[in-house]
């Protein structure tokens, strides 16, 4: 593991000098492989106000929800629209194994000036830090979870999701030196970028590229300009109702401001509203 100089620490969400990092090949460390193993070690250089997110993701609010999120069952079969209650215990770990919220890693994703075609197919242009993720230790009772974090206005990170399972980790943790990971969100898709080549990580991403092994950063910037292009935010596509746009929030929904939206892999979602949790699965939309 490689961690970046402390004289390099950053506060911005633009990953500034990444397209000479990438070039250079230098170990240095990447949006997408920060992890701090203790409080003495180097911050990541381009995940700002990381010791906040530290501070969040080992906090006890933090840790309660992923417990009422872990012990509650998940909806069997479809569900689709179903609403399952969840009860407000005082202490919702009682009874759970064990468990830890790793350290945040950068979760990474192409950009809407990208997927228009009006930035240049660079990486400092393709690609923006949108999310933290934070995977457990290990499996509660046979399940594992992930803590999402999005940053907050005026800056610091709030609680955004908790996912059934621990993709979103596992792919955000095979970025290196040199290397660069980042996921295309409307198909769930996962791509490692070396240099100026893209490659895929799982099955969705290789269906992205058509089946091809790698592309070039312009070539997959062609194949998502076709995919979405018309369907950004603001487009006749999003604006007459036939989609909700483009980005996370058109794959995960959305919840009011004041509410935290849990979502799993599968669909299913843990919601706080008017005071009260509640679990629910919809069906995932792929369009």
């Amino acid at each position: 593991m490689h961690h970046a100089p402390t004289a390099r620490r950053r506060t911005t969400l633009r990953l500034s000098r990444l397209t000479a990092v990438l070039a250079l090949g230098a170990s240095v460390l990447l949006p997408g492989t920060a992890r701090a193993t203790a409080p003495a070690d180097p911050l990541p250089a381009d995940i700002p106000d990381y010791r906040a997110a530290l501070d969040l993701v080992r906090s006890a609010d933090v840790r309660n929800t992923v417990c009422r999120f872990l012990g509650v069952p998940l909806p069997q079969g479809d569900g689709a629209g179903t609403v399952q209650p969840i009860p407000d215990v005082a202490d919702p770990c009682e009874g759970l194994p064990a468990f830890t919220v790793q350290d945040p890693l950068a979760l990474n994703e192409i950009t809407p000036g990208f997927v228009a075609g009006t930035s240049l197919p660079v990486a400092t242009e393709a690609v923006r830090l949108s999310h933290l993720v934070s995977a457990l230790n290990a499996p509660v009772n046979g399940r594992n979870a992930t803590v999402m974090l999005a940053p907050t206005e005026g800056g610091g990170w709030h609680l955004a999701a908790v996912r059934d399972g621990d993709a979103d980790a596992a792919y955000a943790g095979k970025a290196g030196a040199g290397t660069l990971v980042f996921t295309e969100p409307q198909i769930r898709g996962w791509y490692q970028l070396r240099l100026t080549t893209v490659e895929p990580l799982n099955d969705a991403a290789r269906q992205g590229l058509d089946g091809r092994p790698s592309v070039s950063l312009g070539d997959y910037q062609k194949l998502v300009k076709a995919r979405y292009a018309d369907k950004l935010p603001g487009s006749t596509y999003d604006t007459t109702g036939m989609s909700s746009g483009y980005g996370p929030a058109a794959e995960e929904g959305s919840a009011p401001s004041s509410a935290t939206l849990l979502v799993g892999g599968t669909g299913t979602a843990l919601a706080l509203a008017g005071g009260g949790l509640v679990l629910h699965r919809r069906r995932r939309t792929t369009g």
